[in-house]
């Protein structure tokens, strides 16, 4: 009766990371996947659709406080999409056990340059 509740905080935290700018899509598609079950292509679909309120949601405070570069807005949209669409269409045609194996190297790269890269002063 209450299996929505989970969900629901799993889904505000990451929101509310999302908003910080820590990658909460990216902690919500390892929680379907590893935790609840969902298939990594439904996964990534579901965090896909998941960020467009979640960007547009910090969009405001983010130009109110000055972290937007007008200039490299429009390249940086043309560029996501193009890549977006890129790589959609490559997650179709790949097999879902290699799909994972692909995410997991991508997480384990980044946090290893996270954890052991230079602090910017």
């Amino acid at each position: 009766m209450r299996d929505w509740i989970l969900p629901l905080i799993i889904g505000a935290a990451t929101g509310v990371l999302s908003g910080f700018g820590v990658g909460g899509g990216t902690l919500l598609l390892v929680y379907m996947t590893a935790f609840a079950g969902v298939e990594q292509r439904l996964a990534q679909g579901i965090n896909l659709l998941y960020f467009l309120p979640a960007g547009l949601m910090a969009l405001p405070a983010h130009v109110k406080n000055g972290y937007i570069e007008k200039p490299a807005l429009l390249p940086a949209i043309e560029a996501g999409l193009a890549c977006a669409a890129l790589a959609a269409w490559a997650a179709t045609a790949i097999d879902v056990a290699l799909l994972k194996k692909c995410f997991g190297g991508f997480l384990i790269m980044v946090g290893t340059a996270e954890f052991f890269g230079k602090e910017k002063k």
